[in-house]
């Protein structure tokens, strides 16, 4: 006679069950190390955006940062390399640099970017000299925008775009570093932006020869607005980004269950196409503790 669980001592058939658990999770882990092999998944590493945190000092930051678990603290601009550098922190993403246009406009913000003939000048140099300041620190991708459409139509913004951004791939290529255009929603945040699309950039990307130097930052939180369809656009068009960005919709709060996005099926989608860099965390903390909020993102985000 076969003695049932209700039968068993209620310890003896909780270890049991445990041990069960156990093996089924180490089987699981294998199986993923198996996969990952043959189909070239990834693991992502942790970022965080310094903007989401104005009232922590960078250096503050530092310190926490490193108790999560991660390894960068991105879109800062080059007086504040050093810090995050003191730290053995990276910076995946340089923040993009201004420059005053005529109308006392900053070219190189969001509105006044590439898609404007009349931007280009003053673009090169704005980012030539930030280009070199990121590769001599050995931070690899700059941000840079499209700009809004202000009454451009969206084929002409791409040959503008594609023209501006080529004058600086000979220093990017020679410098080691990719300029990386931001995909943004242009339905809450950002009216009238350009790169609003996935499409969009992409094609913008293929205009540029798919250069290894120029490629795309898909934010998750800003696509999700604009188009929904995350896992299956990061399965199809993942060779041209270069980078991720989270945050919670709607509201880029917290990425917990208070929001629509799964976020550990879409980290796996990411990993399962070999993406090896940073996952920046850029959602906007609503709760008091806000490094508390940072750490359960990461946890969020810490899958395989």
């Amino acid at each position: 006679m076969t003695m049932t669980s209700t039968q068993l001592p209620r310890r003896q058939f909780l270890n049991r069950t445990l041990g069960v658990a156990a093996v089924v999770a180490l089987l699981k882990d294998q199986v993923w190390a198996a996969e990952a092999a043959t189909t070239g998944a990834g693991k992502v590493k942790h970022s965080v955006c310094k903007w989401c945190y104005k009232d922590i000092p960078l250096e503050t930051l530092c310190l926490a940062a490193k108790e999560i678990g991660l390894e960068s603290i991105e879109l800062l601009d080059p007086p504040q390399f050093e810090t995050v550098k003191k730290h053995g922190l990276h910076c995946a993403m340089v923040s993009f640099p201004t420059i005053q246009g005529p109308a006392g406009e900053k070219i190189g913000s969001i509105p006044h970017g590439f898609n404007r003939l009349e931007h280009h000048d003053l673009l090169v140099q704005a980012y030539e000299p930030l280009i070199k300041a990121s590769a001599e620190a050995g931070f690899k991708q700059v941000i840079c925008f499209s700009g809004n459409r202000d009454g451009l139509d969206d084929d002409q913004g791409l040959t503008n775009c594609a023209a501006g951004l080529q004058r600086l791939m000979p220093l990017c290529e020679k410098q080691g570093v990719t300029l990386v255009m931001e995909l943004l929603n242009s339905k809450v945040n950002h009216p009238d932006y350009m790169c609003d699309k996935s499409a969009w950039g992409v094609a913008l990307c293929e205009k540029l020869g798919s250069s290894p130097h120029f490629k795309l930052l898909y934010d998750i939180y800003h696509m999700q607005i604009m188009e929904g369809d995350v896992v299956a656009t990061i399965r199809r068009d993942h060779a041209h980004f270069a980078h991720y960005h989270t945050g919670g919709v709607p509201g880029r709060a917290e990425i917990d269950d208070t929001q629509e996005l799964n976020y550990p099926a879409i980290i796996r989608a990411i990993q399962d196409t070999g993406y090896t860099g940073y996952l920046g965390q850029e959602f906007v903390p609503k709760k008091a503790d806000k490094l508390a909020s940072l750490k359960q993102a990461v946890g969020i985000c810490s899958v395989s």
